[in-house]
C-alpha cells in the first residue's frame, strides 16, 4: 500500500505526507551514539554531514544531543542544549532544513525550537506532559513513540510477548489524547511504534509485522528502523554493517504505508525507494530512459 495522505503541521511549515516515503536523516551531536561511536565530533563536521544528507535526498534532519544507550546516565538539559542548539541554528538557518530535535526534555525542546527546530522527536512516550505544552505553545510537531521504559533504562519483559501489538496501539492512542488535552492539535502529531525501545527483538518483529494496523490511529507513521538491534539479532551484524537489513525493514514498512523513515544511510535509502517505486509501477518512467555513458562503468584510477 501507499502511505495514506496525512498533514503534519510543524513550527515552520506544513508537510503534506503520503504516497512516497519521506526520509529523515540522522545527525548525532553526541560522543557515544550506538551506531557511529562519536564519528564527526566537531560542529563543522556535523553541519557538513547534515548538508551531505540533504544533498542525498533527506527531507528532514533529526538532531539529537543524548544517546539512547542505557549503560550511562542521562545528560543534563543544559549540556544537551549546548550540544544541539548551535547545530540546529546552522542546519535550519544556513542549510534551510526542516529540523527535528530528538529529545524528551521540555527545556531542550524549547531551546531547540527557538533555534529553528520544527519537530520534537520524543522517545519517552510523553513521560513529561510539559513537552506537549511546549509543542502547543510553539506549534512544533510532536513525534510520540511507544515505550514502557523510562529514558536511558532498558526493559525486556517477556510478559508482553503475546500482547505487544495491542500495547503499542493502546499507549500511542492514550498519549496522543494526552497531548491533545495539553493543547497539541492532532495535525501536529506523528506516531512511532518504537522498534527496540522496551522490546525484545521478538517483540519488535511482531510490532513491525503489524505496522500497517497503526493507520487506524489516523496519524502519519514514522519508521525508526535504521541499524536497530532487531536487525542485528536477525543478521548477526554490528550497527554499521546493518544497511542491507535496514533496507529490508524499510521495504516492509514502505509496503505497509509508512510515511517517513529515520535513516543514517540516506543515499542508499533514496536509491532503494526509487527503484522499488519504479518496479512497483508507483512511478512511471519515459520510454527513452537510458543510463548515462559515464555511469556504465567505474572510473579507472590514474
Amino acid at each position: 500500500m501507499r502511505a495514506p495522505p496525512r498533514l503534519l503541521r510543524t513550527a515552520r511549515c506544513e508537510l503534506q505526507l503520503g504516497g512516497r516515503v519521506w526520509l529523515m536523516g540522522i545527525v548525532n551531536a553526541t560522543p557515544d551514539s550506538f551506531s557511529d561511536a562519536g564519528l564527526g565530533t566537531s560542529l563543522e563536521a556535523r553541519v557538513a554531514l547534515a548538508a551531505e544528507l540533504l544533498e542525498a535526498g533527506a527531507d528532514v534532519i533529526d538532531i539529537g544531543g543524548e544517546s539512547g544507550v542505557t549503560n550511562r546516565p542521562a545528560v543534563a538539559a543544559a549540556e544537551e542544549i549546548e550540544r544541539v542548539v548551535p547545530l540546529i541554528e546552522r542546519v535550519a538557518g544556513e542549510l534551510g532544513a526542516v529540523v527535528s530535535v530528538d529529545t524528551y526534555k521540555p527545556a531542550v525542546a524549547r531551546a531547540a525550537i527557538a533555534a529553528g527546530a520544527a519537530i520534537v522527536n520524543d522517545v519517552s512516550a510523553l513521560r513529561d506532559p510539559e513537552l506537549a505544552d511546549v509543542c502547543a505553545e510553539t506549534g512544533a510537531a510532536l513525534v510520540i513513540m511507544h515505550t514502557r521504559a523510562a529514558p536511558k533504562q532498558r526493559l525486556h519483559d517477556s510478559s508482553f510477548d503475546e500482547r505487544i501489538v495491542a500495547d503499542v496501539k493502546e499507549l500511542l492512542s492514550e498519549r496522543m489524547q494526552l497531548a491533545v488535552q495539553h493543547g497539541v492539535a492532532p495535525e501536529q502529531v506523528m506516531l512511532d511504534p518504537g522498534p527496540d525501545f522496551a522490546k525484545t527483538p521478538y517483540q519488535t518483529i511482531d510490532v513491525m509485522r503489524a505496522f500497517g494496523e497503526l493507520h487506524t490511529l489516523e496519524r502519519p507513521l514514522l519508521l525508526a528502523i535504521s541499524r536497530k538491534d532487531f536487525i542485528g539479532a536477525i543478521t548477526g551484524r554490528r550497527p554499521r554493517e546493518r544497511l542491507a537489513g535496514t533496507l529490508a525493514a524499510l521495504a516492509h514498512g514502505a509496503a505497509a504505508g509508512g510515511h517517513m523513515a529515520r535513516i543514517h544511510d540516506v543515499a542508499a535509502a533514496r536509491d532503494f525507494l526509487a527503484v522499488r517505486d519504479v518496479l512497483s509501477g508507483a512511478v512511471e518512467v519515459p520510454r527513452e530512459l537510458r543510463v548515462e555513458d559515464e555511469l556504465r562503468w567505474e572510473r579507472q584510477d590514474s
